[in-house]
């Protein structure tokens, strides 16, 4: 005679099971902790930045481009004119003979603080020039030309 499930041997009837079955919840929470342990490191921003360098594709040069540079001892220069803060709008209207829509090329040394630059940018900015390019040395492995990039992604020399 063949084994029964059933104590009682004349019903053939299998019986309920009121338990809950949690081996497929666990998988799947132990699936999503794998997820998660993965994940989460990609999540922090913890990169050192290098901005100077740039390996968009140059532009071509304009006739008479307008600098406006930032030395490591935070001299500002418009062109080959040392000015104080003060007398840089002064200055570009006099460079741009008061053409507001002129490109200006911001370069700095590697060594000025990002807040520092910034500081002149706004500068430039408040004075009415909102068309700025950053200028930076191009990364090209056979490279060392200065490109600009503007704060929109375009690049320029």
């Amino acid at each position: 005679m063949a084994g029964s499930l059933n104590r009682n041997t004349e019903s053939d009837d299998l019986v309920e099971s009121h338990e809950i079955n949690v081996t497929p919840f666990i998988d799947v929470m132990l699936v999503l902790l794998i997820i998660f342990m993965v994940a989460a490191p990609l999540a922090t921003v913890d990169i050192n930045v290098d901005l100077p360098a740039s390996n968009a594709q140059a532009q071509p040069r304009p006739d008479e481009p307008l600098y406006v540079t930032v030395q490591e001892d935070l001299t500002v220069s418009v062109g080959e004119d040392a000015v104080t803060h003060e007398q840089l709008a002064a200055a570009l209207e006099r460079s741009t003979e008061g053409d507001k829509q002129a490109r200006v090329f911001l370069r700095a040394d590697k060594a000025v603080a990002y807040g520092d630059l910034m500081t002149v940018m706004n500068l430039v900015r408040m004075a009415g020039y909102t068309k700025i390019a950053l200028v930076g040395l191009d990364a090209a492995p056979g490279g060392a030309a200065a490109t600009a990039v503007e704060p929109s992604g375009e690049a320029q020399p």
